[in-house]
């Protein structure tokens, strides 16, 4: 990749390089439009920056975590819940994390690559409940440019013909691992829907992207590029046409206005040496995250718009939400001892259950999915495979031993809701408080309702069912 500073004024100016900054860049530049995106994180390519394949022991922390990389050195996301010099504030007696990436891709170097469609009902949920709002398109608006993205970034999957979990233009799953397998069949047993799961990760060459070859190291980021990141798959293109320019480190401050009231351009600050610079352009497109996005808006104030820009209703920033989420984990017995051999398979789960149940029999209005996780894969630095749990270890052989007879004997569940939208949860500009670089921050406000918690009170007590009915123990209480 290059990373070049404009040399002359742009047709479209991005904020973001991530999934929606990348993917607006990658079709303007192969427009022929000129673009540029502005990135507040630093360069990265997957091909030559990432630590896939890195042994455990070639860690100068021993796998420790650092304050740009809090889930250890070699994952392949830099950024994190707090990122020096950039604070951010929560109202008294309020809780709320704020995650950001400080990278080009964004969050798509975070995430797990779980890709799947909106439904037709989750487009039109206040029909179905009479919470929240219907989106003012439909599913069936939406659906041919999801098949353009996925014949572009590619989805394993299979048709299951789920009304509310619509089936994509797939490449063929991987096959179920061990756990996997027992997963599906006590899954089975409590009528629970578990199928292949649906990943933007290659099991099939695709637009000159090779078949991922199971390392297991999606996190780290993929050399191969077999994984979907807007690093490698929409901006690295986007570049090689020309007319994209990526300037890194560069922290958006302000939308500027023409005469009309127009956006002008964008002004920014190098994070480098805290100089501050402006790109002039005839369309400004924001794809900094929902939270970026919107402190930019409630930051670019003037005289015609005094709350901020496009805020003349007032909501910027509000009803914000996020996933809701819980885990459970357990020890299986029948997986121990298992005979040594590779089954590493894709870095993410092969099967996952997507949302089963009828919500009108239910105490909370919406649904989740669940996320699968346990085997083996390649140690990470102290890891512990369930033996701390069930009186093993010791020293010595004993140790290895017991190593060996409980490493991947355990399962676990994650499950990944849908918050309603209230009054209660928003962001607003912190009046007291600014950045390292004289930027107003973002104070939040946050507020779960029960709609919340029962859902996942529902989640833990179905993964406890899950485990129990594998024959394992979930662990905690």
């Amino acid at each position: 990749m290059r990373f070049a500073t404009q040399a002359s004024p742009a047709d479209v100016v991005i904020v973001g390089s991530g999934a929606g900054g990348g993917m607006a860049a990658y079709v303007l530049a192969r427009a022929g439009v000129n673009v540029t995106v502005l990135e507040a994180g630093v360069p990265w390519d997957n091909t030559t920056d990432s630590a896939m394949l890195t042994w455990p022991y070639e860690s100068p922390r021993r796998g420790a975590s650092t304050k740009e990389r809090p889930f250890g050195e070699f994952d392949g996301c830099i950024g994190g819940w707090e990122i020096p010099g950039e604070p951010y504030t929560v109202a008294p007696g309020e809780k709320f994390r704020w995650w950001r990436a400080r990278m080009v891709g964004g969050r798509t170097n975070h995430w797990g690559r779980i890709s799947l469609r909106f439904g037709p009902r989750d487009f039109k949920a206040h029909t179905f409940d009479g919470l929240g709002d219907d989106w003012p398109i439909s599913y069936d608006d939406v659906r041919p440019y999801y098949d353009k993205l996925e014949q572009l970034v590619g989805v394993f999957g299979t048709k299951e013909n789920i009304p509310n979990a619509p089936d994509s233009l797939f490449l063929p799953p991987p096959k179920p691992r061990c756990y996997e397998l027992l997963v599906q069949q006590a899954a089975r047993r409590l009528n629970v829907t578990c199928v292949p799961s649906r990943l933007s990760i290659l099991t099939r060459p695709l637009n000159g992207r090779a078949a991922c070859h199971y390392c297991g190291q999606c996190g780290r980021g993929c050399k191969t590029n077999s994984n979907f990141s807007s690093t490698n798959v929409l901006i690295a293109p986007a570049l090689k046409t020309g007319k994209l320019t990526l300037q890194t480190n560069a922290m958006a401050r302000e939308i500027t206005l023409d005469k009309s009231g127009r956006a002008s351009g964008v002004t920014y600050i190098d994070t480098k040496d805290g100089s501050e610079h402006h790109v002039d352009a005839r369309v400004v497109v924001l794809a900094a995250s929902a939270c970026e996005t919107s402190r930019l808006l409630l930051n670019s104030k003037s005289a015609s718009f005094p709350n901020g820009l496009a805020n003349g209703s007032g909501t910027v920033g509000k009803y914000l939400t996020d996933t809701t989420g819980t885990d459970v984990g357990g020890f299986v017995p029948k997986m121990m001892d298992p005979v040594p051999h590779n089954h590493d398979g894709v870095g993410g789960m092969h099967v996952y259950m997507p949302w089963w149940l009828d919500n009108k029999k239910l105490d909370f209005p919406r649904g989740y999915h669940i996320e699968v996780w346990g085997g083996t894969g390649l140690p990470e630095a102290g890891f512990g495979g369930g033996i701390q749990d069930q009186q093993g270890g010791g020293y010595g052989k004993q140790l290895k031993n017991d190593y060996r007879r409980y490493y991947g004997a355990h399962v676990g569940f994650s499950g990944r809701g849908e918050m309603i939208p209230n009054d209660g949860s928003y962001c607003e500009i912190d009046p007291r408080v600014v950045d390292k670089w004289g930027i107003p921050v973002l104070r939040f406000h946050w507020k779960f309702t029960d709609h919340e918690y029962l859902q996942v009170k529902h989640m833990q007590e179905t993964f406890r069912a899950l485990i129990t009915e594998m024959g394992g123990t979930p662990w905690g209480n």
